[in-house]
């Protein structure tokens, strides 16, 4: 083992961001914007003021600023878990006996499990300085309700999640962690809202998707006096708070004078992958620097590998704004893997944008190969890792794979995005043999974009 890199890579607190990045202020082409479901014309702060709260609008419209301070409220929050380490994976190394040099960043080191907790505690902050009584919200495996429970506990907001209905059945421990921390949890769709009973009209005994509960709610916040409502993914002010990770992660890097090669991370929203990636596609971008840059989907759900880049809204209800991004069609409610928060049926804007510029790639893998990585990384470097973590682990261990046959010593950096121990009921099915791969056919993925809007 080098005595130079040692195992973990810590910063101090004084070396942590003290503000957050916005990528799209060096973007080339700035993604394209929210249009009004009802006009098609650009979405403005008024018209998203009813939804969200005004700071945070403000940082969604605002393609010009570069950083944003982060408040002094949520610095203190932070330094409760963060800096996180950056981990030189010398064991992993070893075990693939390659060349290359594997870091991955940790983000799992609190309760929340994941690193969901840095844009909750961020959104939370600010719904509690306008004055709201509470927040809505919706999950898929469970981390981001986690975090904002979290997050509006610490705020003594009210927290109402309404959680994707076959993670709610398969992570029961997830959702008894949030109401340990106050909030309300509803499987969805449910019969709780106009939108659930429709879509349950429309698909009796569906097992819900991330788009089914966006509706849920975004129609429960427009409908609650003092409330709004607050997403864990896809939108450009998560993307900005999650920065911080890509912003320690380089800086942990240059502290010992290591540049990365390849930088790969799970793909479902994009809050991860846009959060680890944003300095080094900030490099890529200016021509400061290049980067091979991997975004990890299932191949149950891949909205990058066979999706349409359009616009499409943002919910199975059709009542949220119209986001151009990578889709497979809102009505797509992907098979029930155990990778519950890559099941979103879109992606950012700002990653499709990027995407489509070619400035990234994107492959998808098979949910019993993505079992198979994190079950060899659990045992070689110790840490159980979620199920959407282990997609970049896979990819990770396939490029190392790759070094070893070509003999070059690429430097390779994913994002270890929370931990698995909430998660064991999909580690049986696949201890047990009975996890199964399903992929959805061209024909199903056509007859969903058919749906798509007409802009």
């Amino acid at each position: 083992m080098s005595e130079k890199i040692p195992y973990k890579i810590y910063l101090s607190e004084s070396e942590m961001p003290k503000q957050w990045y916005n990528l799209r202020a060096d973007m080339v082409n700035k993604p394209a914007p929210l249009l009004n479901p009802g006009t098609h014309q650009p979405m403005t702060a008024a018209d998203l003021a009813p939804v969200f709260c005004d700071d945070l609008i403000k940082q969604e419209l605002d393609n010009t600023t570069a950083y944003f301070d982060i408040p002094e409220e949520i610095l203190s929050f932070y330094k409760m878990y963060r800096p996180s380490p950056l981990v030189r994976a010398y064991f992993l190394e070893k075990m693939l006996q390659t060349p290359a040099k594997i870091y991955y960043k940790f983000e799992g080191n609190n309760t929340s499990g994941s690193h969901k907790l840095n844009s909750a505690i961020a959104q939370a902050y600010y719904a509690k300085k306008q004055g709201l009584k509470g927040v809505t919200t919706e999950t898929g495996a469970g981390q981001w309700g986690t975090a904002l429970s979290m997050a509006c506990s610490y705020f003594d907001l009210d927290c109402k999640v309404y959680m994707v209905k076959i993670s709610y059945e398969q992570k029961p421990f997830r959702r008894e962690v949030m109401r340990t921390y106050g909030a309300s949890v509803v499987p969805s769709p449910s019969i709780e809202t106009e939108v659930g009973k429709k879509i349950l009209e429309q698909h009796p005994g569906t097992t819900g998707s991330l788009g089914c509960a966006i509706s849920e709610a975004v129609e429960k916040a427009v409908t609650s006096e003092g409330y709004r409502y607050v997403l864990g993914s896809v939108l450009n002010q998560v993307l900005l708070h999650q920065s911080v990770i890509g912003l320690e992660t380089k800086a942990a890097l240059d502290k010992y004078g290591v540049k990365a090669d390849i930088v790969i991370g799970c793909a479902g929203g994009g809050s991860n992958l846009g959060g680890l990636i944003a300095p080094f596609m900030g490099e890529k971008i200016k021509g400061e620097a290049d980067y091979r840059i991997i975004a990890v989907e299932p191949a149950s759900c891949p909205s990058f590998t066979r999706g349409k880049y359009a616009y499409d809204f943002c919910d199975t209800g059709m009542v949220c704004p119209l986001a151009k991004m990578y889709t497979l069609g809102s009505g797509f409610i992907p098979a029930s893997d155990h990778a519950g928060g890559l099941r979103y049926h879109g992606m950012s804007p700002v990653l499709s944008q990027l995407y489509d510029d070619g400035l990234m790639e994107a492959v998808s893998v098979k949910q019993t190969d993505v079992f198979e990585a994190a079950e060899k990384f659990a045992r070689i470097e110790g840490i159980l890792p979620a199920p959407e973590s282990a997609h970049a682990i896979k990819v990770a261990i396939d490029k190392a794979l790759e070094c070893k046959e070509t003999g070059e010593e690429k430097t390779i950096v994913f994002g270890l995005t929370g931990t698995g121990y909430f998660d064991m009921m999909a580690y049986e099915k696949f201890h047990d043999g009975k996890m199964q791969n399903y992929i959805p056919t061209d024909e199903e993925i056509a007859e969903n974009l058919k749906q798509l809007p007409k802009v």
